[in-house]
């Protein structure tokens, strides 16, 4: 049995990785299955032990296996899931959830009240007060972490919000109790390596690679009622885009 193709230019773990990844998905191994010792699968594949843990450490990092310390590692119990995200309309990320067939929670880590640094007040067209809440969350799927939100909102538009709400849909809130019509938003997303305290909470390893979405939501006057930063785990979030009909410049 050849699992690592020399004269392929792709890294020997990665090869593995892949390899152990189709064992998988085929049901070769079940969840909750322990996978061979590390010294049984190095010689299968025919690296050394520090390859063989790269390779099993990419799968740890994505939610596929589970490394229990003294034990050996595992096929998580629970199926490898994406979350799908459709720039094509506005919607809350509750909604992408249940599209995934997961049990949503969000959870609020902080929600207070704080004058706006220059930039975020400038994008936010907010007068010389510069008011706004701050409301950090964490969006999970099956008690697993998917995305780490801070959500700047005008302080005279929201003060009345409260943690229940915040801890639901916040578009819902904004749209039903605030009687705010949220018609267009402007994202920017860009590829990041995560930082420690983020990483940390999508239990990765620091630097892992992950995406900042930049959104901010208007409403029918052109006037911003919100600025999120949202960052997501890269193993995990797909974005779909549909593209028009090309066209050639005549």
């Amino acid at each position: 049995m050849v699992v690592v193709n020399l004269e392929n230019p792709v890294p020997k773990y990665l090869q593995i990785s892949q390899w152990l990844k189709e064992l998988i998905e085929s049901g070769r191994f079940k969840g909750g299955e322990k996978l061979p010792s590390e010294v049984e699968l190095s010689r299968m594949c025919d690296v050394n032990r520090n390859t063989l843990r790269q390779a099993i450490a990419e799968l740890v990092s994505d939610g596929r296996l589970k490394k229990v310390k003294g034990v050996g590692s595992f096929v998580s119990e629970s199926p490898y899931v994406e979350l799908h995200h459709d720039i094509s309309k506005i919607a809350s990320f509750k909604d992408y959830f249940g599209n995934a067939n997961l049990e949503e929670k969000t959870i609020v880590l902080e929600m207070e009240p704080m004058v706006a640094e220059k930039n975020i007040a400038e994008r936010l067209v907010l007068g010389a007060e510069r008011r706004v809440i701050l409301l950090k969350r964490l969006r999970t799927g099956d008690g697993a972490p998917f995305i780490y939100e801070e959500s700047y909102l005008p302080y005279n538009l929201f003060k009345d919000l409260t943690v229940v709400e915040a801890s639901g849909s916040l578009y819902k809130a904004i749209t039903e109790k605030f009687g705010i019509d949220l018609v267009r938003s402007h994202q920017v997303v860009r590829a990041v390596n995560l930082s420690k305290k983020i990483a940390t909470m999508f239990n990765l390893p620091e630097k892992s690679a992950g995406l900042l979405m930049e959104n901010i939501t208007y409403d029918r006057n052109n006037t911003p009622v919100e600025l999120l930063f949202s960052y997501s785990r890269g193993d995990k979030y797909v974005m779909e885009l549909e593209l028009g009909e090309y066209q050639s410049k005549k």
